[in-house]
């Protein structure tokens, strides 16, 4: 019940705005920051935020917003962020999860990467049906959204300070549990699942570039070539 406890937290809609603009940012937010967002007096959000945390939802610290130290610097303030607890709820209970772990194990020890990510990239085209590759960065962002990978756009510094093309990148990787016991496996299948899903001779790639705390794997302008 525990997890239904925690979900259940959300259905306050002043308390669901909170916490999904933390999450939108993918860093920690103060209480003035996510007040303003969310439209409600700083009480008000203090109140709905820790309440979020004692659920588990967020996790909280302290920190100095004004990014001084010493005197004078101010008391730190309190900060949120998404917590890396994960629930779900499913009635009657069912364990996708070991079932997945399962077949993992056995696909990595049978040596089936090849034949999963053959599966995986034909689930994907025919997720995106008879629709022509994705178009671009912007529908290739909705695309994900859709399905919870969570994308933001992300410029990167060249050499010589020049900027080079954006790239979309994914605060969230749904099968995260299972690709951390199987990586190589998980982030191949899913990798080959978004190229199914975006297409591959289209203005948008995906290509492998795994980074702590994302989705191993980043779309960006086919035309930019990093390899």
């Amino acid at each position: 019940m525990e997890d239904i406890d925690a979900i259940a937290v959300l259905q306050d809609p002043v308390r669901r705005r909170l916490y999904e603009y933390v999450v939108a940012q993918g860093r920690e937010v103060g209480r003035n920051e996510a007040a303003e967002a969310a439209g409600v007096a700083r009480t008000l959000a203090a109140h709905h935020l820790d309440k979020l945390a004692g659920a588990g939802l967020l996790e909280s610290g302290s920190r100095r917003l004004t990014g001084r130290s010493g005197p004078g610097a101010g008391r730190p303030a309190k900060v949120y962020t998404r917590a890396r607890t994960e629930w779900s709820v499913s009635l009657p209970a069912r364990d996708y999860l070991t079932a997945a772990e399962l077949l993992a194990e056995a696909a990595e020890g049978a040596g089936l990467d090849a034949g999963l990510c053959a599966a995986a990239r034909r689930r994907g085209e025919a997720l995106r049906g008879a629709g022509a590759p994705c178009g671009g960065l912007g529908e290739a962002m909705a695309v994900l959204a859709a399905r919870g990978y969570e994308p933001h756009l992300e410029g990167a510094e060249g050499e010589g300070g020049g900027v080079r093309t954006p790239v979309v990148r994914m605060r969230n990787c749904p099968f995260h549990a299972v690709a951390e016991r199987f990586p190589p496996l998980v982030c191949g299948m899913n990798l080959a699942l978004l190229e199914g899903l975006l297409g591959t001779d289209g203005p948008v790639r995906a290509r492998m570039d795994a980074r702590p705390g994302e989705c191993c794997v980043v779309v960006e302008d086919s035309k930019n070539n990093t390899d």
